[in-house]
């Protein structure tokens, strides 16, 4: 997404589709705005970027910058340490609303219906580094500025995890009379 040269190459498309990988380039906003062109006139971008939770965000970046840096048998023990307070936490809270705590037949179908089993899903999670965040608000004037419209939004609010954002770009008439 950094290759600027190689993305003009390919084309537009209708829909541009990038789950979870523009905030591991190590440089997002410009592979934000790198995206832009791929998409043509009247086609839609479909994102999903880190959710920005202040100082959550940055320990999971100095996490993950640790964890990158570190042995195999340390990996394996963030690894572990990370699955056990998420199952834990996970547990709970479950239980406090009266549901199985330990749904471990619909974990793994989750996993396996994005291609992953729950181990490697959780090495990914503590793995993906870089890792760069936005609040909404931020991508939005982002691609509002650039002439694109938001179509639909799903937060996350304070939660962990990727926002999801749906963008329409306007046809180059509409954007001259709009001012985008």
């Amino acid at each position: 997404m950094l290759d600027v040269d190689y993305l003009k190459s390919l084309g537009q498309f209708d829909l541009v589709y990038s789950w979870g990988v523009l905030h591991h380039t190590g440089a997002m906003w410009q592979a934000l705005e790198n995206v832009i062109p791929m998409v043509a006139e009247g086609g839609k971008l479909y994102i999903s970027i880190y959710n920005d939770q202040g100082d959550a965000s940055l320990r999971w970046t100095a996490l993950k910058k640790f964890y990158n840096q570190s042995s195999k048998p340390i990996k394996m023990g963030i690894v572990l340490t990370v699955g056990s307070l998420w199952l834990t936490r996970s547990s709970l809270v479950r239980l406090v609303r009266f549901r199985n705590p330990l749904p471990f037949k619909e974990w793994t179908d989750e996993k396996k219906r994005r291609g992953m089993s729950i181990w490697h899903d959780l090495m990914d999670w503590v793995g993906g580094y870089p890792f760069e965040v936005a609040k909404p608000e931020e991508i939005f004037d982002f691609y509002r500025d650039r002439g694109l419209v938001l179509m639909r939004l799903r937060t996350r609010g304070s939660k962990s995890g990727c926002n999801e954002f749906l963008f329409f770009r306007l046809p180059k008439k509409d954007r001259t009379a709009s001012g985008a």
